[in-house]
């Protein structure tokens, strides 16, 4: 059976001006070139798209330039959630208004609530929305995990919530989330270079940085898993590391916005405090795109 979402999904990079505005046409043109080049859907306001310097005005503007821009081509998922409950229900409130087709929620940072705080928030986050809800597991940037038995809880308990982004690249907790969360409950790859092995273990797809650049390789890779053809994969996978480990030089997306200017799809700098990569990073992602054959 087919993902939800598709199997590829790009965590789309916000495109700003050099004077670092909002850039909604840009926005809109990265959109149909990615649908165009083997994203099934699209992850607007995510961490690569630096949801964290984006006032709530400007995200709404964006989701609903992005979804004016998908036209029925693939789902758009907004990057709805924050540290406060009730600022991420008003955002999946905009979001739904803005015609997104689901939200992605990333787990609380800062204030690391304790895991029956995870399983209110994430509750009341989903009880607002009609939209399918997509649980972001990122520890390594909000210092709270989602532990398995939480997880487990919020996929049987609450019905929109019907995936996980994980970026734990912890399998033999994947392993058990696979076998014990209810059917139709989807697990995605937050890491593009633990895809491979994710979809090895029954996982579905990826919400993907690299695949602003090698998007059909990607989607080809996972298809390959689906039919058995894990030989077939592993290829595509080995020849992709490069990438995968060149695009987090620095933090995301520092070095993608470099990536798509050398690649001809140039979405401005990223803003403070993010910084534009040093002629040493760039080198380091110049080789990284060269290695894995991007050009």
């Amino acid at each position: 059976m087919a993902a939800r979402f598709g199997s590829v999904i790009t965590a789309m990079a916000t495109p700003f001006t050099q004077e670092l505005a909002l850039d909604l046409d840009r926005a809109q043109e990265l959109a149909t070139w990615l649908f165009d080049h083997g994203s099934d859907a699209l992850v607007i306001a995510g961490s690569t798209g630096e949801a964290s310097t984006l006032s709530d005005a400007e995200k709404r503007d964006l989701w609903r330039a992005t979804v004016e821009a998908a036209s029925g081509r693939g789902p758009v998922i907004a990057g709805t959630g924050t540290y406060d409950t009730a600022h991420s229900i008003e955002l999946t409130r905009a979001a739904e208004e803005a015609g997104a087709d689901a939200v992605l929620v990333v787990t609380p940072y800062y204030n690391r609530p304790p895991q029956r705080g995870l399983i209110a928030h994430f509750t009341a986050v989903a009880g607002a929305t009609a939209l399918p809800v997509i649980v972001y597991n990122i520890p390594s940037r909000t210092a709270c995990l989602v532990e398995a038995d939480t997880l487990l809880r919020l996929a049987r308990d609450v019905p929109n919530i019907v995936a996980v982004k994980d970026a734990t690249a912890d399998f033999a907790t994947a392993t058990r989330i696979l076998a014990e969360a209810p059917d139709g409950f989807e697990l995605y790859s937050g890491d593009d270079w633990a895809t491979f092995s994710f979809c090895c273990l029954g996982g579905v797809g990826v919400i993907s940085v690299a695949s602003h650049l090698a998007g059909d390789e990607i989607g080809r890779m996972v298809r390959l898993v689906g039919e058995g053809d894990v030989a077939g994969a592993r290829v595509i996978h080995e020849r992709l590391m490069p990438l995968f480990k060149g695009l987090f030089v620095a933090s995301n997306p520092i070095p993608l916005k470099a990536a798509m200017e050398m690649a001809g799809w140039p979405v401005g700098p990223p803003r403070l405090p993010l910084v534009p990569a040093t002629e040493d990073e760039r080198a380091r992602i110049r080789q990284a795109m060269a290695d894995a054959g991007i050009r």
